[in-house]
């Protein structure tokens, strides 16, 4: 093909050249058809605006422009975050690189309208300004690249920005008073999951994301953004807050990760009751010999958990005279519930004090009402379970047994420390600002372990079957460590002690020594404990 023009084509314009275009092949072009062709294609108007537009963005980009509006780096930001979570595509690539260009991302600054400086009114998470960490909103600029700055606008301030190359040197005067710090927000929220930024794909900048463990206890300094709050690990000296995610945005992150199953703690299903004491479950040995014994499944209301994200929380203190917290312990079957229930009431019998069981069967011999059971009628107790009136109830040998919520209450009415184990899942029966439950989760040592401790010992499958207890199987072991991993995963972020009873006596030791905390120290509890 010959030369077009003496002239390149970047010296005359895409839209030029192809104004010419046609002209310049027409001595080449053999058929009338050709000839027609070539002018219906160079000729259409829509591709004539098309370079129009591009030429005119082109120009506009090479002047390097700054967003117009004070939201435009922020939506920017937020749209490349929406794009992230989406299949990438050539055109979303090159959308996100766009949005990427330092033009777009930095710090917005504004003239005080009453003095006339040039205030830094908000950070660009994930810019230079954010990762320095030198600069912050309220800041007041003064000089920039030793250019003074006072008597220009905002505009030829981020002009010379934009101009400027390789390092970039501010001299501000810092912003923040001492009254400003003092009004800093209060909110504190316990963090119910693991976050490390730097495996995060969404965040803006990795290296101002805060990392955190399930349990820690974070005070958040700015929800502004919505995707992305500030906040700081409560207690830590760094004054400067880091990013994670917000409230909504994990909940949506997590909906989306979390498989749409549960995973129940017992095998056969129920026909007509939910949950049931630990002290009434049987081992897998009784279930596969016995098929009379009860059969249970979890509540499908409480299989449907909240996602677990964060948890507002304030400090509290238990004041003189208050009713005690009750204090739940979790673990698997055969992990020592019992045992260390046992050694706390032997410990001091006026202190601590369990609850007395319902149950449908009929009074034995030197049993009394009240004291071994409660006794009451099948029909009373159907009526009860149907009136929610227990915290977990079943059947055994055609029998009802169950833990009522005025049995709790009968003993913290004495004042006195209610020791109850129950099933995770029933939790959320207790979580209220009545009980502030303290939750304690057993854990069993690593499987070699077990093996080793519990050589002589025997796993109880019902308090009230005599004949039930028999030695810890292989089965057994397995089954006691993967139900406490199950229970860990899923329920984790409602315990606040993990005790690992590899040794009972060290594991007691343990156990009475946080039961003391709990009543003379600080503790974060919900908001909606303290302000019911």
């Amino acid at each position: 093909m010959p030369a077009l023009s003496t002239r390149t084509g970047s010296e005359i314009g895409l839209y030029e050249l192809l104004s010419v275009l046609p002209s310049q092949l027409q001595p080449h072009v053999e058929s009338a058809d050709d000839h027609s062709f070539l002018h219906a294609m160079f000729g259409e108007r829509s591709l004539h605006s098309l370079v129009k537009i591009h030429e005119k963005l082109q120009c506009y980009e090479d002047r390097a422009p700054t967003p117009v509006l004070d939201s435009a780096g922020s939506l920017a930001q937020d749209l490349t975050e929406e794009l992230h979570g989406r299949i990438a595509s050539n055109e979303i690539r090159e959308l996100v690189k766009l949005l990427s260009k330092p033009h777009i991302k930095g710090a917005t600054i504004k003239k005080d309208e009453h003095s006339g400086a040039i205030i830094v009114a908000r950070i660009m998470r994930g810019g230079a300004a954010d990762r320095s960490g030198l600069i912050h909103v309220g800041d007041e600029l003064k000089e920039v690249n030793g250019i003074p700055v006072d008597d220009k606008k905002p505009e030829e301030i981020i002009r010379i920005l934009s101009q400027s190359q390789g390092a970039i040197t501010f001299k501000v005067v810092p912003g923040i008073k001492e009254e400003a710090q003092s009004k800093e927000p209060k909110m504190f929220v316990k963090a119910l999951f693991d976050y490390n930024p730097a495996e995060d794909k969404a965040i803006p900048c990795k290296e101002a994301g805060l990392a955190f463990r399930k349990g820690d206890i974070l005070q958040v300094m700015s929800q502004d953004d919505a995707t992305w709050w500030q906040a700081k690990l409560e207690g830590d000296g760094n004054l400067r807050a880091g990013l994670i995610p917000s409230k909504h945005f994990q909940e949506r992150r997590l909906a989306t990760w979390r498989p749409m199953t549960v995973t129940t703690l017992q095998r056969t299903p129920s026909k007509r009751f939910s949950g049931l004491r630990r002290s009434f479950r049987l081992s897998r040995r009784d279930k596969k010999t016995n098929k009379s014994m009860y059969e249970c499944k979890r509540s499908e209301q409480y299989d449907t958990a909240d996602v677990p994200t964060y948890e507002e929380v304030t400090a509290y203190r238990r004041k003189h005279g208050d009713r005690h917290r009750l204090v739940v312990l979790v673990g698997p079957t055969g992990v020592g519930l019992n045992e260390l229930k046992r050694k706390l009431l032997i410990s001091d019998p006026q202190h601590f004090s369990v609850t007395i069981p319902h149950t449908s069967r009929s009074k034995r011999h030197q049993e009394s009402d009240g004291v071994e059971y409660h006794f009451i009628s099948k029909h009373l107790f159907e009526a009860d379970v149907q009136n929610n009136k227990f915290i977990e109830h079943g059947e055994y040998k055609g029998n009802y047994y169950g833990t009522s919520f005025d049995s709790v209450r009968s003993v913290l009415s004495k004042n006195k420390v209610c020791l109850l184990d129950i099933q995770p899942h029933t939790l959320k029966h207790l979580r209220t600002a009545e009980f502030k439950p303290y939750v304690v989760f057993v854990k069993p040592p690593s499987i070699e372990r077990l093996r080793e401790t519990r050589k002589s010992a025997k796993v109880i499958s019902c308090k009230d079957d005599k004949n039930s207890s028999k030695p810890f199987s292989e089965d057994d072991f397995q089954e006691m460590f993967s139900t406490a991993q199950m229970m860990e995963n899923q329920y984790g972020h409602l315990f606040e002690k993990v005790i690992v009873n590899d040794d009972l006596t060290i594991a007691f030791n343990e156990l009475k020594q946080a039961l003391r905390k709990v009543e003379t120290e600080a503790h974060w509890v919900p908001v909606s404990w303290t302000h019911s």
